[in-house]
């Protein structure tokens, strides 16, 4: 049982996440938490990821409303939910939404709600969100039901859709397994589907009220918003087996694969506020030795000529290579912006070995149906750019997330490189759905890769917390360490929590074959050292110090892919380098997981080639070559 003390040492935070309750009714089994359902399973086999109410502000912030009168039966074969709901908003502003969920064997789950504001009440989103899972899913039959009428028979999309695959939306029916379908519809408003791989979230998210309306909109006084979502299993087997309630063995057995590549050079990003404490800290960035600096440069932040020379105290003390990430204001002519920020450069004694730019108005999200903020074309800019920095490598992409290189395509002739980030508490941020996010990114580097073929790629920054909000006019202050999405610092950035979720992301991106990866700063609240008054180890460094200083020590020695019989519990790779070859293996659970290692050839026998590994624990161990 997992007490505060470890709470802390896993997550950065004493606070423990409430642990779900398992609801059953049959063969169905569905997990309640915070008043919505996660995991809903039939016999083992996820149906759908979650079925949740959600309230989002103006800055699409998710509301964490009041849940009270909470009523839980849970019968022989059946259960049924009661509570209400509270979200208090700006102005003295409140909703209540009243919510009645049941199931019972052989008949469909039921999920409504009936959301009332006695002031009125501005959000922009109010309603259902239902997310299917995309390992198993992903490219597979689906039948769509049109608001208007009109069935469809078509296929969930396989590389990331940019836009909506499925608009006007009543009812969606996919295969859970042979025989057995399942289909989820949908009452009391017109729903409408999003890639969410696109956010890095493994998921396809069907959600209520089409993005083309305006938004934020008030709900009035006194209107009682009716919506229910009903999902019907349908079993058409001869004969179904006995139901069962865990698709997976408890055991993960691990085997070394086929494919193989090179480990990808390790970044980490400098900006100019943290330049001096990372100066003082150069002791310790020499013992991690990262491949790669990634400077990031923002006018419209206020960052100008001093910030270069700042810039140039770093780069002196690091021996590798360097690149400039620049937020072009494009509010002059992009030669006379480009020249200025050269001239302060040269001027300063810095200089990169490449440059990123991009538009800064390019890292705002241009959402289905609203107007492309204005820009010059891309192809200005990196003409610009090239002029400006003759003898550096010029590269693009976003300096945003995935969604916004999809959605916007830039033109990669010009370009020695393609780059963008990722974030996993865009939408959500529990643990599991952090953790989840893991399984999107195999999507989304084959999807960059059908778009740019062979041309070189990095990713990131890429952090758990949020350092830029596209979707909104900031990031969230969290001063109180909670989980709350896009929030620009999060307390699991402290824990084991983060070491094992750069591990996991290292080996669920081997295949991309990336240039570089860059998963932290050195200081700062996206660092790798604690401040003062942060005390997760002795020493002040946080365990994600731990896995960027193994990462780092690998870059370019041979990868080869490890199995996994139960990836969303534990992932591995292997390496070969010049020291020896190493197996590594990291829980992505909060759960002890026991991996059975007898089919590899290790150096040092495992009792029983049986390994625990404690929660979000991330170890090596030497292979016989």
């Amino acid at each position: 049982m997992s007490t505060s003390s470890d709470s802390f040492r896993i997550y950065g935070t004493h606070a423990l996440e409430q642990k779900p309750v398992r609801l059953t009714a049959g063969r169905l089994t569905a997990d309640l938490s915070d008043g919505n359902l996660r995991t809903i399973a039939y016999e083992g086999v996820e149906v759908l990821r979650a079925v949740s109410y959600l309230v989002r502000d103006r800055d699409w912030g998710t509301y964490s409303p009041e849940i009270t009168d909470l009523t839980v039966e849970q019968g022989d074969d059946a259960f049924s939910v009661r509570y209400t709901a509270r979200c208090k908003g700006p102005d003295a502003t409140e909703l209540a939404i009243g919510v009645r969920i049941s199931a019972q064997a052989g008949a469909p789950l039921v999920f409504e709600a009936d959301a009332i504001s006695g002031t009125g009440f501005e959000t922009n989103r109010c309603g259902f969100c239902i997310l299917h899972p995309i390992v198993g899913v992903a490219g597979t039959p689906v039948t769509v039901e049109h608001a208007y009428g009109q069935r469809v028979e078509t296929r969930f999309p396989d590389l990331i859709e940019p836009w909506q695959p499925f608009m006007n939306m009543s009812a969606i029916t996919h295969t859970v397994m042979t025989n057995v379908t399942a289909r989820c519809g949908m009452e009391g408003d017109v729903f409408e589907m999003e890639d969410q791989r696109n956010w890095s979230d493994a998921s396809y998210k069907t959600y209520v009220r089409p993005l083309a309306l305006p938004w934020p909109y008030q709900i009035p006084a006194g209107e009682t918003v009716k919506q229910r979502i009903v999902l019907d299993i349908a079993d058409r087997r001869p004969k179904p087996l006995a139901a069962t309630t865990n698709g997976h063995s408890s055991l993960t057995t691990l085997t070394l694969g086929e494919r193989r590549g090179r480990m990808p050079a390790i970044g980490m990003i400098v900006t100019p506020e943290e330049a001096d404490a990372v100066v003082k800290a150069s002791p310790v960035l020499d013992e991690i030795k990262p491949q790669e600096l990634l400077f990031h440069f923002d006018p419209a932040a206020g960052h100008g000529a001093e910030a270069f020379h700042r810039f140039a105290e770093v780069a002196r003390l690091h021996p590798g290579t360097s690149t400039l990430e620049i937020a072009l204001p494009c509010k002059q002519p992009l030669l006379d912006e480009t020249r200025l920020i050269a001239t302060q450069m040269r001027d300063a004694g810095f200089k990169p070995d490449a440059i990123i730019i991009s538009p800064s108005v390019d890292r705002q999200s241009t959402p289905p149906g609203s107007k492309w903020p204005e820009c010059p074309p891309l192809e200005d800019v990196y003409e610009a750019a090239h002029a400006a920095f003759p003898d550096i490598r010029i590269g693009g992409g976003m300096l945003s997330y995935f969604t916004e290189l999809n959605r916007k395509r830039v033109p990669s002739a010009p370009l020695s490189f393609i780059s963008h980030c990722t974030n996993p508490i865009v939408h959500a941020a529990d643990d599991l759905s952090v953790m989840q996010t893991l399984e999107a990114l195999p999507f989304t580097t084959r999807s960059v890769r059908a778009i740019y073929g062979d041309k070189p790629y990095r990713i990131g920054p890429s952090t758990i917390p949020m350092r830029q909000n596209p979707y909104g006019s900031r990031t969230m202050d969290n001063p109180n360490g909670a989980r709350i999405p896009m929030a620009n610092t999060d307390p699991r950035h402290n824990g084991l929590f983060a070491e094992a979720f750069a591990m996991g992301y290292v080996a669920k991106v081997l295949d991309a074959d990336l240039e570089c990866l860059t998963l932290s700063a050195l200081t700062g609240s996206f660092g790798l050292l604690a401040g003062n008054n942060e005390p997760f180890t002795a020493d002040g460094r946080r365990p994600l110090f731990n896995a960027v200083k193994a990462l780092a020590g690998l870059a370019g020695t041979e990868w080869r892919e490890c199995l996994s019989s139960n990836p969303s519990r534990v992932l591995a790779f292997a390496t070969k380098a010049a020291t020896g070859s190493a197996l590594w293996i990291v829980n992505i659970t909060g759960q002890e997981q026991e991996v059975d290692l007898g089919s590899l050839r290790l150096s040092d026998a495992l009792m029983g080639g049986v390994l625990t590994l404690s929660p979000y624990q991330a170890t090596s161990i030497a292979l016989s070559d």
